[in-house]
């Protein structure tokens, strides 16, 4: 590892610990030239997960982007960031074990509803009348009354 201050390629590790729940390492240093200490971060490298859209194009999964749409979801309703976060983190390890390389759109938008579903009802109707696009107040209700009698099921 280069020293970010004089570019030395000699350092030693003072410290490491774990972070990120335990998906990355934090390693302490110091270099052996200018006795600077700097501090680095290891996380595994994961190979890009493609979303296939509706249109047949494939773009990079982003999980900005998922989090944005729970974020807006979520939005006046009490539900803390954390939550959110882990929620996000939940959805992220789904595709990754169910998914080699690519996953289509719909499948993905079914995997966040179904995490929102467990996180707040209200966000998971807002999600879904924006994803599901539906083309009447009719599919709207059906829709609530769906997760209603699941709800009252478990």
């Amino acid at each position: 590892m280069r020293c970010p201050f004089c570019h030395c390629d000699r350092d030693r590790v003072l410290d490491t610990r774990t972070a990120e729940g335990g998906y990355a390492i934090r390693r302490k240093r110091m270099c052996n030239e200018c006795s600077r200490k700097f501090v680095t971060v290891e996380t595994i490298e994961q190979t890009t997960m493609r979303v296939v859209k509706r249109d047949g194009t494939r773009e990079a999964m982003d999980r900005e982007k998922i989090r944005c749409g729970i974020e807006r979801a979520c939005s006046k309703r009490n539900v803390d960031s954390d939550a959110i976060e882990a929620t996000v983190q939940r959805i992220e390890t789904q595709i990754y074990n169910e998914h080699e390389n690519e996953i289509p759109a719909k499948e993905l938008g079914e995997i966040v509803m179904t995490h929102l579903a467990a996180l707040d009802e209200v966000a998971y109707i807002r999600f879904a009348s924006v994803y599901q696009v539906f083309q009447s107040a009719d599919e709207f209700i059906r829709e609530v009354s769906r997760l209603t009698n699941r709800q009252h099921s478990k």
